[in-house]
């Protein structure tokens, strides 16, 4: 579907596909990143959550955003493989729902630096 915003990067200037499929690209992997922490960080969990349901709460996160990710969430212990792929789907979907992520200060600079240049999806 169109939108005329898509053409434009943050700063207002005309963005390649290319471009967006580069960044697309790093914000993949560094989900794959954040997901593989929180697996093993249970206690940084309930930041996301939180993240979720006060976006939703105030309108900044649509409905089937807010199921989608409170899904992921809810199947991280039952099924981790499941929920890393779910993170780091690579739908229209799940690419614009990564732009505005909850998984908001999981990494440290230095693990989103480490992540970023070993990029491998």
């Amino acid at each position: 579907m169109y939108s005329p915003r898509s053409r434009f990067n943050r700063s207002g200037n005309r963005s390649s596909p290319k471009q967006n499929e580069n960044i697309d690209r790093q914000i993949r992997v560094l989900h794959q990143a954040m997901a593989l922490k929180l697996i093993a960080q249970p206690q940084l969990r309930q930041q996301v959550i939180d993240t979720i349901e006060t976006r939703y709460q105030n309108g900044l996160l649509r409905h089937g955003g807010y199921l989608v990710w409170i899904c992921l969430m809810e199947c991280i212990d039952e099924s981790p493989d499941d929920f890393i792929q779910g993170v780091i789907a690579d739908t229209p979907q799940m690419r614009k729902l990564r732009r505005k992520t909850p998984f908001i200060n999981v990494l440290t600079e230095q693990e989103r630096e480490h992540a970023l240049l070993n990029i491998t999806l």
